[in-house]
């Protein structure tokens, strides 16, 4: 999206605030997971009919909502960014919890999952937030980085800034969406933002390559099969490019407990 082609009154902002890298940050996520809605298309869904893959329109909606909130964001409304941010985190503990539904109750003898179907077709409704992330948190299989994620409050507290934005629980989150009054400390809150969506980037990629890492897969294996071709030996282990660099660049050096737990439980090449 080109913002500067839009008509936005920033005069209040200052230059701090829009060379934030929070901005650069949402351009790295946003270009994320763009690269995963196309890499998962390859990949069929267990437990569904009816979709080729349940994590692709998923992963561009996502990209919808970054791009959002980089608009909103880039208009001084740091105030409506965080109800975005709000709808970014449900959208996380909604794909983590279907794929990890499916995982744990299609079987051989009953191969479709009635709950995640009934929601694709429409025709019944998930579970409400606080059930579905109490299924993620109890989960023996996602254990390893609930341990990790649960080691403080932080994301806790995540939420309930989202929530206090999203209702206007105090004064002060009205004048966040204000662009118009100069605010001392909006670059210092734009920055607690910039952490807030970070943390909540960093709980999505572990939790879904800790349950599904073949999704981390490269298309050379593919590729080679498509072109008639011997694939390289251990192909199928290897990660794609966007992955590893996503891992490098923002899961080992801000969470590096959680990148050795995903290390360790993995036999792709990730490094």
């Amino acid at each position: 999206m080109d913002l500067e082609s839009l008509d936005f009154d920033t005069t209040n902002l200052g230059k701090d605030y829009k060379e934030h890298s929070v901005f650069n940050q949402l351009d790295d996520f946003i270009s994320f997971y763009d690269s995963l809605s196309y890499t998962t298309m390859g990949f069929i869904s267990s437990g569904v009919i009816g979709v080729i893959n349940l994590n692709t329109h998923v992963f561009t909606s996502i990209k919808g909502t970054l791009d959002s909130i980089k608009l909103v964001l880039s208009n001084g409304r740091i105030n409506d960014a965080y109800a975005l941010l709000r709808k970014y985190f449900d959208s996380t503990i909604i794909n983590v919890y279907t794929n990890l539904y499916i995982e744990d109750n299609s079987t051989l003898e009953k191969y479709i999952v009635d709950k995640i179907q009934n929601w694709i077709k429409s025709a019944g409704k998930l579970p409400e937030y606080r059930v579905m992330s109490e299924y993620i948190h109890n989960s023996e299989r996602l254990k390893g980085i609930t341990e990790l994620i649960s080691i403080d409050k932080n994301y806790k507290n995540i939420r309930q800034r989202c929530n206090d934005h999203m209702h206007y629980n105090y004064y002060h989150n009205i004048i966040y969406n204000d662009n118009q009054v100069y605010l001392e400390n909006r670059v210092k809150y734009l920055g607690v933002f910039s952490n807030d969506l970070k943390a909540v980037f960093i709980q999505h990629f572990a939790y879904f390559f800790y349950l599904l890492d073949n999704y981390m897969m490269s298309t050379d294996y593919v590729d080679h099969l498509d072109l008639g071709m011997t694939p390289p030996a251990d192909s199928q282990y290897w990660v794609a490019s966007f992955i590893q660099n996503t891992f490098d660049k923002w899961i080992k050096p801000h969470r590096p407990d959680i990148a050795k737990v995903i290390l360790s439980n993995t036999m792709m090449h990730l490094k």
